[in-house]
């Protein structure tokens, strides 16, 4: 299984590739294959992104011979950081698998020191992204 920094990045490029690819054909429904074939991934695992991104208001979907999913708001109302923040649901920087001995001096106190400095990362991170639609983000490559 992977681990949840590794799920928390590949989870927010895999949305930021789906939401693109919808602003790249607003006018279109754009079926799960079709998105999945641009992520070079299977249409499972766009299907189960994009329920994530209905949910959140971001994506509206069809169903039907003619169906598909397309943008629910403009670009440019769509935060980075909205995407990051729907996404995580730890620390972008996660703790040691293990549990540290509660009797040594550092284990006993390690994890609250550090989950304090994840909390500051991870702010930074949602700091960063606020300012960023991604009308913006995606004006790099369309």
């Amino acid at each position: 299984m992977k681990k949840i920094t590794e799920l928390i990045r590949s989870k927010f490029a895999t949305s930021v590739h789906i939401l693109s690819l919808l602003v790249g054909f607003p006018e279109q429904w754009l079926s799960s294959e079709f998105i999945a074939s641009s992520l070079n991934s299977n249409a499972a695992l766009v299907r189960k992104e994009l329920s994530a991104l209905r949910e959140a208001g971001l994506v509206e979907s069809k169903e039907g011979k003619n169906g598909g999913n397309r943008l629910a708001k403009p670009p440019s109302q769509i935060k980075m950081s909205d995407i990051f923040a729907l996404v995580k649901n730890d620390h972008v920087f996660g703790f040691s698998p293990n549990e540290p001995n509660p009797k040594c001096p550092v284990g006993a106190r390690i994890k609250g020191a550090l989950d304090g400095l994840f909390t500051e990362i991870d702010d930074a991170i949602l700091l960063k992204l606020k300012p960023v639609t991604l009308e913006e983000f995606v004006r790099q490559y369309f």
